[in-house]
């Protein structure tokens, strides 16, 4: 009798209160992760590769060491090319729309 008057009570009370509504789901922060990584995880990469790049000079590969350079300048070249393309189509987005 007092369980069934118990369970009564607590349906009741669930039924008469407003469950908080669940909190709008928010977007990544990838500002937040493109600038962690320019700061802290490409010095790293190049750091690592200035190691690799003195360590290949200092046996005698000076081709492969120029290679390997002139492979990653135009990679950086690349990047830096998307980089302008991105702002540029971003300007010319606003120029076209606004």
């Amino acid at each position: 009798m007092i369980a069934t008057e118990l369970a009564g009570q607590v349906a009741t009370a669930l039924q008469s209160t407003v469950l908080a509504a669940a909190a709008e789901p928010t977007g990544i922060n990838t500002s937040g992760i493109v600038t962690f990584f320019a700061k802290n995880i490409a010095p790293i990469l190049l750091a690592v590769l200035g190691v690799i790049f003195i360590g290949r000079a200092s046996r005698g590969e000076v081709s492969k060491v120029l290679t390997s350079s002139a492979i990653a300048i135009v990679g950086l070249a690349f990047i830096a090319g998307a980089a302008t393309l991105f702002f540029v189509g971003d300007y010319l987005i606003k120029l076209i729309f606004n």
